[in-house]
């Protein structure tokens, strides 16, 4: 009775964690009219605050209702990506100085993601979804200093330790993709890369 209660309840809340994702993917366009239209920064803060809101909780529905596939966590790395593509291409337009301040870390930031993507396609024919501790403070630290750029036309310091942590995830995401045989998702950090290739090889 109990496990039939449990699988109801599942399937009745299994669109949350998609529903979220979702969001954030639709709020990428948002995010490209707002700067197009260039409405206040202001929108754009709120828009990242709920996209950081959403990122967090779509992640802890589905291990609660078991459902985290691998499937789930690629669409959520895509919906990441095409987020934050939105918000660098905002800021380029809102913020031009702060990009041009910046321009030799985020060059950095955006070749490290393209050799991650070539990378991971031609070695697991898919992009790597690993959802790294690293990553996850990446997101925190550049959601914080995208809604401080838009709110309050600040970039400063947090703008670039946001950028130098995006140097140091993408090179931690390549690392374990050179070490991993195979496509895995959820690979908190390079040492458990390590141990999964370890414990594969057995």
């Amino acid at each position: 009775m109990r496990a039939s209660s449990a699988t109801a309840t599942t399937s009745r809340f299994s669109w949350v964690p998609v529903t979220l994702t979702t969001l954030r993917l639709v709020l990428g366009p948002v995010v490209l009219v707002l700067a197009w239209n260039r409405l206040p920064g202001m929108w754009i803060a709120g828009c990242t605050l709920i996209a950081i809101i959403s990122d967090i909780y779509d992640g802890i529905i589905a291990r609660q209702l078991g459902i985290e596939t691998a499937l789930l966590r690629r669409y959520d790395s895509v919906a990441d990506t095409v987020f934050y593509l939105a918000i660098a291409w905002a800021a380029w337009r809102l913020y031009p100085q702060a990009i041009r301040e910046n321009a030799a870390i985020l060059i950095g930031v955006f070749i490290l993601e393209m050799v991650r993507y070539v990378f991971d396609f031609a070695k697991f024919h898919r992009e790597a979804s690993y959802h790294m501790l690293s990553s996850k403070l990446w997101g925190l630290v550049l959601g914080a200093a995208t809604m401080a750029l838009f709110a309050f036309g600040t970039s400063g310091w947090l703008f670039r330790v946001a950028l130098i942590l995006g140097i140091v995830c993408n090179l931690e995401g390549l690392a374990i993709s050179m070490v991993l045989s195979q496509w895995t998702h959820d690979v908190p950090t390079l040492a458990h890369a390590l141990r999964l290739r370890r414990s594969q090889a057995r």
